[in-house]
């Protein structure tokens, strides 16, 4: 980025980023340095791409004049801890709305290709129209600046996102890369892809710990463009540590919204399985598609009982001291480490695990392997998984697909090796298309046409207004379980004001573990950006950005044809209340709809004119 002002708020056209242009269809390469637009341009991530997408008019995820936007945030590649997140934005196909249209989204990640896409000098690439075979892409430095090269990549199809990894590092072991498995090349019949970034305990160990951009499918439209991987080769540039930075570094290690998911050893939780010990606490742990039962089931895959039969080694993303990641390997007969199985966070332990009847680590850590590995978000199909299964619990006699049933292992992992390669569209294409195709919608447990994460429902109906990702996008979902809020006051203010602010960190280009509660309206990011870039920018600055960008989501969701009826929760939230769960009732229909009137009065008069 070029800076030739110290006030982005007041002056961002005095801010220029380097943006790159391929015409997939003609191999046509263009290099620009876009003036900003405003404070939201500067930040970047979402807060610019949604931007650009609201400039075209999308009928259909599936097409040509859909783009595939690839960029980082202001502090991507920074000295600044957890700077490190890739944004991919497009028009999504797995989130539409009834009527048929897509919805405008990203999807995020960690590892080590962000920080190298920065340092190549580019700050943002856009993939427009469709190549007509299989590629990938190399962005590298150079002493007239990026360069960007398409190359042929038959030899890459059929891969895993993993193996595909391993197979461009032998030709840039200088380099990282963001690759998509099996699932995004049969775009088709699957739309949940995810893209996989690599990491550098990935290139290190060969082991596949790759981190995953999951959300909305933006693995699928980078298949359907026969984009493979993208490869970013630089030298590491990471910068000096000013006093202001490391003041907010070690913030982040011991304050911040980390210190819960640091390693036991540290006195933290053990990463974002933690969660598991908080929500059982209170029979909110899904279970069987989200119907807790009360019983003592899910606490068999609490950390120290898994740990008892396997090994669990914590570790960091590329210079990041929160070491938040639980890597999970065979244990041999005389303690040693054995073979690696995968990742256990929160929300793909529990939902290709307890919420499918799976109670045994090794189990589960098989499936998780396997979704990663032919790259698909976990929570789609973890979810739309379990929907199937309940299906058949509710129709013994009339069962679907290969017949699965909560706990069976064996049909669960064919599953999904056939939504992966493609032969189970039924799986591949989410569970509001596989729900209506079935006619009983009450139990498909997405919101939007976006599958929910791991937090039930009945705890968190900020749901019902994110615009990606549900707790990712709406920070609301702790909101009832941590903090104890349950009266109609804290939830209209949590909704429209609080917690809306943890899209702030898909702009700007860190984790949220940053300060997820707080977003990144803070002073300890006002003083980075000073120390980074001489910025001044105000608290209030900030905020004001990060609200404007997602309103324009809101706004965004409702030009693609969203009625307000569909803003809601799964019928059987409010249809069938599940006595087990030991928290007040938020969910019942004179609260939401009591919700519903309060949080509109305060977004309509802001969606006015927000897209013009």
């Amino acid at each position: 980025m070029k800076f030739n002002t110290k006030d982005p708020a007041a002056n961002p056209a005095g801010i220029f980023y380097k943006r790159g242009t391929i015409d997939l269809a003609s191999g046509e390469i263009s290099m620009a340095d876009v003036p900003c637009r405003n404070l939201e341009d500067v930040l970047g991530g979402f807060g610019r791409s949604f931007q650009d997408l609201a400039g075209r008019k999308i009928e259909t995820a599936y097409c040509d004049e859909n783009p595939l936007i690839v960029n980082t945030g202001l502090l991507t590649g920074s000295s600044v801890m957890t700077a490190l997140r890739t944004y991919f934005s497009g028009y999504s196909p797995i989130k539409g709305s009834k009527v048929g249209r897509p919805a405008a989204m990203w999807s995020t990640g960690s590892g080590k290709f962000g920080a190298k896409l920065k340092w190549t000098g580019l700050d943002e690439l856009i993939f427009e129209n469709r190549a007509e075979k299989p590629i990938y892409v190399v962005i590298r430095e150079s002493e007239a600046g990026p360069v960007v090269e398409v190359k042929p990549a038959a030899h890459l199809l059929g891969l895993s996102t993993h193996a595909k990894i391993m197979a461009l590092q032998q030709d840039y072991p200088d380099a990282h890369f963001a690759a998509i498995g099996q699932a995004g090349e049969n775009w088709q019949n699957n739309y949940m892809g995810a893209v996989a970034l690599s990491t550098e305990n990935q290139l290190k160990s060969k082991e596949d710990k790759c981190r995953f951009a999951g959300r909305g499918g933006m693995g699928s439209l980078m298949g359907y463009k026969n984009i493979l991987a993208l490869v970013a080769q630089s030298s590491d540039k990471p910068g000096k540590l000013s006093s202001a930075v490391k003041r907010a570094n070690l913030n982040v290690i011991k304050g911040g919204g980390s210190a819960r998911i640091q390693p036991l050893s540290r006195g933290g939780g053990g990463g974002t399985w933690a969660a598991y010990d908080v929500l059982q606490e209170f029979n909110a742990v899904p279970l069987n598609n989200f119907r807790p039962q009360g019983n003592d089931l899910p606490e068999k895959l609490f950390r120290e009982n898994v740990e008892c039969e396997y090994d669990i080694k914590s570790e960091a993303c590329y210079r990041c001291g929160i070491t938040c990641h639980n890597n999970i390997s065979e244990k041999r007969a005389d303690g040693s480490r054995g073979e690696f199985l995968a990742k256990f966070d929160y929300e793909p332990l529990n939902l290709l695990g307890t919420n499918l009847g799976i109670h045994a680590a090794g189990q589960a850590a098989r499936l998780i392997q396997l979704g990663d590995n032919y790259g698909m978000d976990a929570i789609s199909l973890g979810v739309t998984i379990s929907y199937a299964l309940a299906y058949n619990q509710r129709h013994p006699q009339s069962t679907i697909l290969n017949g699965a049933t909560f706990g069976d292992y064996a049909k669960i992992r064919e599953l999904i090796i056939q939504a992966g390669e493609g032969q189970l569209p039924q799986i591949g294409q989410g569970s509001m298309r596989l729900s209506a195709s079935l006619a009983e919608t009450a139990y498909a447990y997405h919101v939007k046409g976006l599958e929910i994460a791991a937090y039930q429902p009945e705890t968190n109906p900020g749901y019902i207004w994110a615009i990606a990702g549900g707790h990712m996008s709406m920070g609301s979902y702790g909101l009832l379980t941590r903090e104890g809020k349950a009266d109609i006051e804290s939830w209209v203010k949590g909704i429209t004001e609080d917690k809306l602010h943890i899209v702030g960190f898909d702009m700007i280009g860190l984790c949220k573990f940053f300060d997820i509660a707080k977003g990144i309206g803070t002073q300890m990011v006002v003083d980075c950006l000073k120390s980074e870039f001489g910025f001044e920018v105000s608290i209030d600055d900030l905020r004001a950005a990060v609200r404007r960008a997602f309103l324009r989501g809101l706004a965004l969701e409702f030009r693609q044809g969203y009625t307000k009826a569909e803003f809601c929760l799964p019928a059987e939230v409010h249809e069938n209340p599940n006595p087990h769960i030991k928290l007040p009732n938020i969910t019942s229909p004179e609260f939401i709809a009591e919700l519903e009137k309060r949080v509109w009065q305060v977004f309509e008069p802001e969606l006015v004119g927000l897209l013009d």
